[in-house]
């Protein structure tokens, strides 16, 4: 009793909840004749989707910035790099890492932005990371339809200005990351390099974490007054910390659209910040602290309940409500999110 106890203390009885749901659908699934090696595959690839914009929550939160509801600044930065890379021609899995490369520098100036923006607003910080985050995409809308493209697989067919609202990476970096050293057995499929990469990028944000400069952010979200009085530079670690989680969420679509395989304009990016930061908080992050393991634990989960829940719903009450389904599950979670969020800021 004492060890349940402590397992519960440990994991907290919402992550528990959701855990156990996640695994009486997979024990479900067989009965209601939905193939769990195609279910696996699923949410593994959804995992690998999603991680790393999951992942560029965790710098903010560690320098007290909070949960960067500003994520599709992030997110526009990716899609100027992998829209650049398609007008150059790059082709090949090679131009998955030139997307990276050409969306990097408008990750830094608008992480620089963004950064000094939120110095001036301390305390504030989630409500105007809000702001940015759908005032930049409002913007965006505008500047997708001026922007100098020309690149037929891009452009409006009919005016030959204006980039489409979807575009296909179709013989550009579709599935780049994905069928490197993939595994398929039988209706199972291990998005290997996906995975992989992920792992590393985790790894490179929990390398920095530990170096001086990350330990001096820790410092300033878990006692600014003491960084203070140690000499170190609050505004410049927050900044770090914001030009650090842009540049993620740069990362993160970009491997997305690999695996998706279209890039998505103009509204596309509204309401990515909010899965992102419903799945940390799931994964047992606060607004105040946030690990590696909960980016994982918390991708897993979330993605998993998004993919498992319609596919044995539909099964059981043989109708396709799929999208309706997944509406409601993924609403629900922000929901409880959004409360978590309450709770922490508190």
């Amino acid at each position: 009793m004492k060890y349940l106890d402590r397992i519960v203390e440990k994991t907290g009885w919402p992550r528990l909840i959701i855990g156990l749901f996640l695994f009486s659908l997979f024990i479900a699934a067989p009965f209601a004749q939905v193939k769990i090696g195609t279910s696996l595959s699923d949410t593994l690839i959804r995992f690998g989707m999603n991680g790393i914009m999951v992942l560029a929550l965790v710098p903010m939160i560690h320098s007290g910035c909070g949960l960067n509801f500003g994520l599709p600044l992030g997110i526009i930065a990716g899609l100027l790099g992998a829209t650049i890379t398609i007008e150059l021609g790059a082709t090949g899995a090679a131009s998955l890492f030139i997307a990276i490369l050409a969306a990097t520098p408008f990750a830094l100036v608008f992480g620089w932005g963004y950064g000094n923006l939120l110095n001036r607003v301390k305390g504030n910080e989630m409500m105007i990371a809000t702001y940015v985050g759908f005032s930049s995409v409002a913007f965006m809308c505008m500047m997708w339809l001026l922007l100098p493209y020309s690149s037929p697989t891009m452009v409006w067919g009919y005016e030959g200005v204006g980039l489409r609202t979807t575009i296909s990476v179709e013989g550009f970096y579709l599935h780049a990351l994905s069928n490197f050293l993939a595994v398929r057995i039988g209706t199972f499929f291990l998005p290997t390099g996906m995975l992989l990469f992920m792992g590393f990028v985790c790894f490179l944000v929990w390398a920095f974490l530990h170096t001086k400069t990350g330990t001096a952010m820790t410092a300033v979200g878990s006692n600014p007054v003491f960084a203070r009085a140690s000499g170190v530079n609050i505004d410049r670690m927050r900044t770090i910390s914001v030009i650090l989680s842009t540049w993620l969420g740069a990362v993160g679509i970009i491997v997305y659209q690999q695996s998706f395989g279209f890039i998505q304009l103009y509204m596309g990016p509204f309401y990515m910040a909010f899965p992102a930061v419903a799945a940390i908080l799931i994964g047992g992050a606060s607004v105040n602290k946030a690990s590696i393991m909960n980016v994982l634990i918390g991708a897993f989960l979330f993605q998993g309940i998004l993919t498992m829940t319609p596919s044995v719903m539909n099964s059981i009450i043989q109708m396709d409500m799929s999208e309706v389904i997944r509406i409601i599950v993924s609403n629900g979670m922000i929901l409880y999110a959004l409360t978590r969020v309450k709770k922490g800021a508190h």
